[in-house]
């Protein structure tokens, strides 16, 4: 059996993921990526390259804010929080991709018929 490739993210979920791994505590961008890895079940791996400018983004938007701090292997390390701001567009992009869940899901589920 094939080894199960992991999944690209769909462009524009990675904000919505990352604002959703902040929802209940700060974290740091290493945080993040390990959040949304278990949360998925290995299904999703962000990148640095993406990740990092989307935090960068994001906190631009206000979406999120950051502090310094020292991270569990005692490191210094940039912790990351939403703002009102954040848990405002995480709803709204939360309802956009269930939108979109719904509409894929009568896609696939339609009759196909044959040509």
């Amino acid at each position: 059996m094939a080894k199960r490739q992991k999944a690209d993210l769909l462009q524009g979920t990675l904000d919505m993921l990352i604002l959703k791994s902040l929802v209940d505590e700060s974290r740091h961008g290493y945080g993040v990526v390990k959040w949304i890895q278990a949360t998925t079940r290995d299904a999703l791996t962000v990148e640095e390259g993406s990740l990092y400018p989307a935090l960068h983004r994001m906190q631009k938007r206000g979406w999120i804010e950051s502090e310094w701090g020292l991270s569990e292997s005692n490191r210094r390390a940039k912790y990351y929080q939403l703002t009102a701001a954040g848990r405002k567009q995480l709803k709204t992009e939360v309802k956009e991709w269930s939108h979109l869940v719904e509409a894929i899901n009568l896609v696939l589920n339609s009759q196909i018929a044959e040509a």
